[in-house]
């Protein structure tokens, strides 16, 4: 065997061994893909069925707290109206926050995401 068959074999072996290194990223890569893609749509999945529900309990109580109200002010609307107050105040209350819940959702998810 003379150096030049020597050092093409070399070559071929590394010109293997590097598609194979490529091979393995790539199908790595696909994995990682496809984990986070199943992640962030089921974590997605879960936010809108258990916001949903707890949305519809709020809708509930609100309306009872209305009621409630209304019957101790003897005046229904009064009700509704403090009870609609109050979620106008949270809300503002959120609205300033918000930058500060940008920010645990951001650290949340970048916890899941570059792991």
């Amino acid at each position: 065997m003379t150096v030049f068959e020597s050092i093409q074999d070399s070559s071929n072996q590394a010109i293997d061994k590097g598609e194979e290194y490529l091979k393995k990223s790539h199908e790595y890569y696909k994995l990682k893909v496809f984990e986070q893609l199943t992640t962030s749509v089921s974590l997605v999945l879960k936010a809108l069925l258990i916001g949903g529900l707890i949305l519809i309990a709020f809708v509930f109580m609100a309306i009872a707290a209305s009621i409630a109200l209304g019957n101790v002010m003897d005046s229904y609307s009064g009700g509704f109206l403090i009870v609609g107050l109050f979620f106008i105040v949270f809300a503002m209350i959120i609205y300033v926050a918000r930058k500060h819940i940008n920010n645990k959702v951001i650290q949340s998810i970048s916890k899941t995401f570059f792991e």
